[in-house]
């Protein structure tokens, strides 16, 4: 048996992909879920609605391609990171809704730890930015304020885990609690030189270690999914957090290979191999995933908005009907008529960690038009992923010879294009563009031998379009520096 299914559980919507022992897409099932936002910078999801979701996704995926849960020979999960699930372990049951990895609603606790000095040992252990972004702060705050949950979690009546936990819980039927180093190294509890839950994290944050799951390979088999769930037992051998999972599937095997997913945000991961890279710039350093025992690492800049801009524009702002419409409308003028859109609608990410500063529109003429926003927002999309390679190169991990890239807005050819001009390097678009799900199917296909090793897998990554830097370097410095102007003015805005 050859046949894997990849499941993708992202943050706006639940996928399914069966692929061959080619890689290649044999089935594939989506499905939407609704976002909440019951108060301002507070991003929620129903644990129901994405395991339901998820599973109506998967059976139609396996319908597309023709086949039964028992001709898989591997289960992959591959999830949004950070979101925080909190479970009764005797029903399965979640306790309240999933605080999303977007929500700010515990940036003020940040903001006390940070005065009282524990930053540097956050980051020191764990590789991370002291922020509301990681999981650590959303379970105390669960704990927090769900009553009973903290006399339960120390009784250990409650489990904690990430959406791939939640997912590999019920699909086993409670028989496995665990997680993939990749997904626990995002949760501000987990030390990424020991390779375990920390001590002295789980201390500082209050969290018992009875709530954390065990920690496997990203790639082996780890258990199987109880007969009911498919109607076969069928091996869970792959986990790994949504960006992981696709640089696996982009296969930057090698140090020093990078991409970047353009999704609700954008994710700049570049390989480093066995060697942890403490980032002086303000950038993470995270596991990119344990195979075989052998742990790989890489440095990782995290943007919140990149094509959550683009929604906006649409729904918040009803510039174009579609998302697919903001290319020909960008590129309906020549350039932004001076205009720069800093998206910090959530506050900004890498390299600032700013949760406070707030998104701008600068330079407005009366000759400004819908067309020239939309040439902003993609240039914003292109501008903030160059400050990550900036960034990586001072930390000593370039310099970036190509930029690999994939997710949704990689389709839009004027946004690679922007791209290439303003990095300087190639840009690469491969054939397959769902690398996300096509990396959770590696993971999973090495890990019950469908694939003998990374060469094999690495052979299969085919280049769909090329994009070549044009730009005049003056002219590419200059709007480099408008745009920290501009940031600069947005950041701040909101007080503490």
């Amino acid at each position: 048996m050859s046949w894997l299914l990849a499941l993708d559980q992202g943050t706006t919507s639940s996928r399914a992909m069966v692929f061959d022992a080619d890689g290649r897409v044999r089935g594939v099932a989506q499905q939407a879920f609704a976002q909440s936002f019951p108060q301002p910078g507070w991003v929620e999801h129903d644990p129901d609605e994405i395991l339901a979701s998820q599973l109506d996704c998967a059976r139609a995926a396996l319908a597309d391609a023709g086949i039964g849960a028992g001709d898989l020979a591997a289960v992959g999960i591959t999830n949004q990171r950070e979101t925080t699930i909190l479970w009764e372990r005797s029903s399965g049951r979640a306790l309240a809704p999933a605080i999303v990895w977007q929500d700010r609603r515990t940036a003020a606790e940040c903001d006390r730890l940070r005065a009282e000095g524990h930053a540097e040992r956050i980051r020191a252990c764990t590789g991370l930015e002291l922020d509301a972004y990681f999981s650590a702060t959303k379970l105390a705050w669960l704990l927090d304020k769900v009553p009973g949950a903290r006399r339960r979690a120390e009784a250990g009546e409650l489990a904690f885990g990430t959406v791939d936990s939640w997912l590999v819980w019920q699909l086993s039927g409670g028989a496995l609690h665990v997680t993939d180093p990749g997904n626990a190294a995002r949760t501000m509890l987990f030390n990424i030189h020991s390779g375990d839950w920390d001590d002295e994290l789980l201390a500082l944050f209050d969290i018992p270690r009875a709530l954390l799951p065990r920690i496997v390979d990203s790639s082996g088999v780890c258990g199987e999914t109880c007969t009911e769930v498919f109607g076969a037992a069928v091996p869970i051998a792959g986990i790994a957090g949504d960006q992981q999972a696709a640089t696996f599937g982009q296969a930057c095997f090698a140090p020093g290979m990078a991409k970047n997913t353009y999704g609700t945000g954008c994710f700049l991961l570049m390989n480093t191999g066995a060697g942890i890279v403490a980032s002086t710039n303000r950038l993470l350093t995270t596991v990119a995933w344990r195979a075989g025992g052998r742990t790989s690492y890489a440095l990782e800049g995290s943007i919140f908005m990149g094509g959550a801009i683009v929604q906006w524009l649409r729904d918040g702002l009803g510039l174009i009907r579609h998302s697919g419409e903001i290319e020909a409308l960008a590129a309906s003028v020549p350039d932004s008529g001076g205009v720069v859109l800093v998206p910090a609608f959530t506050g900004l990410g890498a390299p600032y960690w700013d949760a406070y500063a707030r998104g701008a529109l600068f330079g407005l003429t009366r000759g400004t038009g819908a067309a020239h926003i939309a040439r902003a927002a993609l240039e914003a999309i292109a501008l903030q992923t160059v400050d990550l390679v900036a960034a990586m190169d001072r930390d000593g991990a370039g310099p970036l010879m190509e930029l690999r890239v994939d997710g949704g807005a990689a389709a839009n050819d004027l946004l690679m294009q922007m791209q290439a001009d303003l990095l300087g390097v190639p840009v690469l678009r491969p054939q397959m563009l769902e690398t996300t799900a096509l990396g959770a199917a590696y993971l999973a296909g090495l890990g019950v031998g469908v694939w003998s090793g990374v060469d094999e897998v690495a052979a299969h990554w085919r280049a769909e379009r090329r994009f070549e830097p044009a730009m005049a370097a003056d002219r590419r410095e200059a709007l480099i520096a408008r745009w920290h102007r501009a940031v600069e003015r947005s950041r701040g805005w909101v007080e503490a």
